[in-house]
């Protein structure tokens, strides 16, 4: 078993320096503890290079101004808080974790003036999923918890409170032998996977729910340029459940999840396929800084 996450060597970046990886903590009476008042990013390491790390650093800067706080370090601060966390811990290909949060100066649901504190820390990850789930297609249960609607929560930030109803979900997966969960809206169209947007190739073009209730990500829209780039129109509709019976393809994006081909969700069954395979090798060429072959 891996060692737990606050008892490892090196060092995290914690309100403006780098401190011992088992100093970077918080009193159990700050505000995120007890009301979730956080928020974060996850990004990933390829060849020594943090992928896309502007566009996370400038949603991480985003998702608190829509939780009603300010982030106390320019992007271009946390950007080198992230490099420098990368370069600290040796990290070639690994994952990095900037959090925001508030502090431990008011204990209420009010807390404007609790101090804003942030933190990056850093890790080797391998593939959220493993080698021989990916190869054959994950397999996914359809969750009774779905997703909110935008004037019932934060659904644009990555908020931390946001994601209880994602850990309720996968558990719920790994119970029944599955790896991941599907998660509906809340009018009961496709909305995502617990952690990780969702795309369906039907008839030669790509299919992804629209993203008015849950979080656009990075990902997401780094894999519809990529199939665009290729001439494969990309439409974000409104997905009904009973339309998985029309697809060939399902697969999941997001920056842990990377690609992940779908084998099955529920009754409905499904088989990796070329455009799955294609948009992986752009993908792993984009995160290489290389260029996609023809």
């Amino acid at each position: 078993m891996a060692a737990p996450f606050d008892d490892r060597d090196g060092s995290i970046w914690y309100d403006g320096k780098l401190v011992p990886w088992r100093s970077a903590q918080v009193h159990m009476l700050t505000h995120a503890l007890h009301y979730g008042s956080s928020v974060f990013e996850g990004l990933r390491v390829y060849g020594g290079q943090i992928f896309k790390l502007r566009e996370h650093t400038l949603r991480l800067i985003k998702s608190g101004e829509i939780l009603g706080f300010t982030t106390p370090f320019t992007p271009d601060q946390i950007d080198a808080a992230c490099r420098d966390v990368v370069k600290a811990q040796n990290i070639v290909d690994g994952y990095v974790r900037p959090l925001v949060w508030r502090g431990s100066e008011m204990m209420g649901v009010a807390a404007q003036q609790s101090k804003i504190h942030v933190a990056v820390a850093a890790w080797e990850w391998p593939s959220y999923f493993s080698p021989e789930a990916r190869a054959k297609g994950i397999k996914m249960i359809i969750s009774p918890w779905r997703r909110p609607a935008p004037d019932t929560a934060p659904v644009h930030a990555k908020a931390a409170g946001l994601y209880m109803i994602c850990t309720l979900a996968k558990h719920q997966a790994e119970e029944q032998g599955a790896h991941d969960a599907l998660m509906y809206d809340y009018r009961g169209f496709l909305a995502e996977a617990t952690g990780a947007n969702m795309f369906l190739v039907m008839d030669g073009k790509l299919h992804t729910p629209t993203a008015d209730c849950f979080l656009n990500g990075i990902t997401r829209l780094t894999i519809m340029d990529l199939a665009r780039a290729r001439g494969i129109e990309v439409i974000e509709r409104h997905i009904k459940p009973d339309e998985l019976a029309k697809a060939q393809e399902v697969f999941l994006t997001g920056t842990a999840a990377e690609i992940t081909p779908v084998g099955q969700i529920a009754e409905y069954s499904f088989t990796p396929g070329r455009m799955t395979e294609q948009l992986t090798q752009d993908y792993t060429a984009a995160t290489r800084g290389q260029k996609a072959a023809a």
